[in-house]
């Protein structure tokens, strides 16, 4: 179990009031509904169960509860644009598509001017020049691409994460919290007690 009842967020009021309703439409819910000779029994308990949505939330409060952080760092991620985020990776980018198109302008140079027997150390600088820089290419093309795996493996949830917890939670409040709670009222109500079986 968590470590405390979470309460019902009001923006999952809405996902708590569908399954409700599909708690209400299962088989020995709904047979048991037909002994209420008034026929408002689907409409006192529809009205109980939204009554204790807290209670019956935190029956299912594990999956509530990892439901929420999931969506809570989705949520910060998308919030927060700092500049590391935003400067890092365009320099990452930059800096070996920079680096490569200078070695290959000193390159050319320092052979050009090297098969012109151009007198000097010139051409040999710009040769050099130029393989530092490929290397430099190399180098920080290779650190953007891990920075990148590593960013992405521990970064912000996915959609399908996201969703994979929703619907991990929506299976907890129906089977641990809802079906539950519908179950005891149709017991206890006096009107319901006697229902035939279907």
């Amino acid at each position: 179990m968590a470590p405390g009842p979470h309460r019902l967020r009001p923006e999952d009021r809405a996902d708590f009031e569908a399954l409700l309703h599909l708690a209400l439409s299962t088989q020995d819910v709904r047979s048991a509904l037909l002994a209420d000779p008034s026929g408002q029994a689907s409409g006192r308990l529809r009205a109980q169960a939204l009554d204790a949505a807290d209670e019956i939330t935190a029956a299912a409060g594990e999956a509530y509860g990892a439901y929420l952080a999931v969506r809570a760092a989705a949520r910060d991620t998308t919030r927060r644009p700092t500049p590391q985020g935003t400067v890092l990776p365009a320099l990452a980018v930059l800096t070996p598509l920079v680096a490569a198109a200078s070695a290959a302008v000193l390159l050319l140079l320092g052979y050009v001017f090297q098969l012109a027997h151009v007198s000097g150390t010139l051409p040999g600088s710009l040769v050099t020049a130029g393989w530092v820089l490929a290397l430099v290419a190399a180098v920080s093309a290779l650190a953007a691409l891990v920075s990148t795996g590593i960013r992405r493996r521990g970064g912000p949830p996915s959609g399908a994460r996201l969703e994979q917890a929703r619907l991990a939670w929506h299976q907890a409040l129906l089977g641990q919290g809802l079906l539950p709670h519908l179950r005891r009222c149709v017991k206890e109500d006096p009107l319901l007690h006697a229902a035939p079986p279907k």
